[in-house]
């Protein structure tokens, strides 16, 4: 259950960090492209990536396409965290499962159980009551975790397709991964510092250190709790999920003074209550 908690910690953290980050830090995408190169140098010597066994049959283009997908849809995560607060874009992350669930039966024709449906039916009001605009709020930005929750559905997808891959560790293609969205990243700053003389911050570059080391401490605990709790599952699915959504809730709002209305609370409480489903779903 300890490494459960970490990720969970680890995930809500993320969050907080770019809260801070919004009034203290220069640059968003040299974070970014920092945060990728601590996850990479941990990712190395964590998982030890066994190149040897790369082939030219490798995943590439789903490789490349995470690539791409993973600092973008980070870009929106902070932004979103940004005008939108850490409960939102939470939440809105976490209920993007419901994308790779559709996308197993409408795509890859798994069959569909009644708890399921009644999750989908709970699920997307869920959204789209967290989403509500609260009557303070002159400017909604709600497309920012709107992107967040196509975003991150997506890239789960894309993950589950890698994980079939199985002539490649997991671990390893996820090295891959992480070098493509890094290298990205270091042509968007390039640009930004080239063509629009954005100065190079070394604060930035020091916070994107710390947002790795956490953002990487969220996938390795994940995984090891997904080992320690192997026959069971969906302990692991629900317990993430719901531990981001209340953490990452009691946070912005208790820390962070984050106003919500009484429909983004109706929104939470349903958004938890379809996970729960889902989750026992997997069971049954």
């Amino acid at each position: 259950m300890l490494y459960l908690v970490l990720s969970i910690f680890c995930s809500v953290t993320v969050g907080v960090l770019f809260k801070i980050a919004r009034k203290n830090i220069r640059s968003t995408t040299q974070i970014v492209a920092s945060n990728y190169v601590f996850a990479l140098i941990l990712c190395y010597f964590s998982f030890q990536p066994d190149f040897t066994e790369l082939q030219s049959d490798a995943p590439w283009f789903i490789y490349l396409a995470l690539g791409v997908l993973l600092p973008t849809v980070f870009l929106f995560l902070v932004a979103s965290i940004k005008h939108m607060g850490i409960v939102k874009t939470d939440a809105a992350q976490r209920l993007s499962l419901f994308i790779p669930i559709l996308a197993a039966w409408l795509l890859f024709k798994e069959d569909f159980s009644v708890i399921k449906i009644i999750a989908f039916l709970i699920g997307f009001p869920a959204l789209l009551l967290i989403l509500a605009k609260p009557s303070e709020n002159t400017k909604n930005k709600w497309k920012y975790p709107v992107v967040v929750f196509i975003g991150f559905g997506v890239i789960d997808i894309l993950f589950k397709q890698i994980a079939s891959y199985t002539t490649l560790p997991y671990t390893t293609s996820l090295f891959f991964v992480f070098g493509i969205a890094m290298s990205i990243m270091f042509l968007v700053v390039a640009y930004e510092i080239v063509l629009r003389k954005v100065k190079f911050d070394l604060k930035s570059i020091l916070f994107g250190a710390l947002v790795g080391i956490v953002n990487f401490g969220n996938i390795l605990f994940y995984l090891k709790a997904h080992q320690e709790f192997s026959q069971n599952p969906s302990t692991v699915f629900a317990g993430m999920n719901m531990g981001v959504i209340i953490i990452g809730s009691v946070v912005g709002v208790l820390v962070f003074k984050e106003k919500l209305s009484n429909w983004n609370y109706l929104g939470l409480l349903f958004a938890l209550l379809a996970i729960v489903l889902i989750a026992v779903s997997q069971t049954v």
